[in-house]
């Protein structure tokens, strides 16, 4: 077990030089690696679980019009190779819509009132294709892989002592890895989203400055649940995001042309 673990550390920085990757239009880098194929591979499979669980919308309307705004975005990003997909599940109480690698993207019927007209929706979708196309999820399964890596590198040093004190310090650096690592990546990268979001919907013929009001919409709707202190959220905070939208509209109507209807 310690020669594995040995091997493991030793090989870890090569394997994370030769893992690195750029997100498409902000440049950043990141470690990424599992390869594209395998992040799809599971993307498609979560997707087909997920909807498999829940109750599809038939409402013709609210499927023609996530499609249609859903397509639009989708070819916006120059991802042919992607096999789309843009489902409706109903459940008003749910607030919310998800991204998976590969293209697969669902919109909860409870965020049609907060995203209020098409422009908002774009917005909604816009921000979750982005997800998809920066590699987020796979991003993050990397991350996961290397904070385990480093985990088994502290169990090694800590071989001689105690069981009890071992696992103390792991999960300590455990719940440290979260707090100082996982969670600002994945603000991070809920910010990155926003951002190509943005862009995305802009070339999608949408009005990038809707998506201001959206996020105070969503704000509002936020309002009753509790929401914890930004450093222990996944999700930047309302008004942090707010600001940066501010920041990047600019960015964005240099790619917005109105296509009449999608403002």
């Amino acid at each position: 077990m310690r020669i594995r673990h040995a091997f493991f550390m030793l090989f870890l920085p090569l394997l994370i030089s030769a893992a690195c990757q750029t997100v498409p239009i902000t440049g950043r880098s990141q470690l990424m690696i599992i390869p594209e194929p395998e992040e799809v591979r599971m993307g498609v499979q979560a997707y087909q679980e997920i909807l498999k669980k829940s109750k599809i919308s038939r409402d013709p309307a609210l499927n023609e019009l996530v499609n249609r705004v859903g397509s639009r975005i989708a070819r916006a990003t120059g991802r042919a190779d992607y096999r789309w997909e843009f489902t409706v599940i109903e459940d008003d109480k749910q607030v919310n819509a998800f991204a998976l690698p590969g293209g697969k993207v669902a919109v909860y019927t409870g965020m049609f009132p907060v995203a209020k007209d098409e422009a908002g929706l774009a917005t909604v979708i816009g921000h979750e294709v982005a997800h998809a196309i920066a590699r987020h999820g796979g991003e993050r399964v990397s991350q996961g892989l290397v904070v385990q890596g480093g985990l088994m590198a502290a169990q090694v040093a800590m071989a001689n002592r105690d069981p009890q004190t071992v696992r103390l310090v792991t999960g300590l650096l455990g719940a440290g890895a979260a707090i100082g690592v996982i969670l600002p990546f994945s603000r991070s990268q809920e910010s990155e989203a926003d951002r190509l979001g943005l862009i995305y919907m802009a070339k999608a013929g949408y009005d990038p400055r809707a998506a201001l009001g959206f996020w105070q919409r969503m704000e509002q709707a936020a309002r009753q649940r509790r929401a914890p202190p930004e450093f222990l959220s996944t999700h930047p905070s309302h008004g942090t995001r707010q600001r940066q939208i501010e920041q990047w509209i600019p960015e964005a109507m240099q790619h917005y042309h109105s296509s009449g209807g999608g403002s």
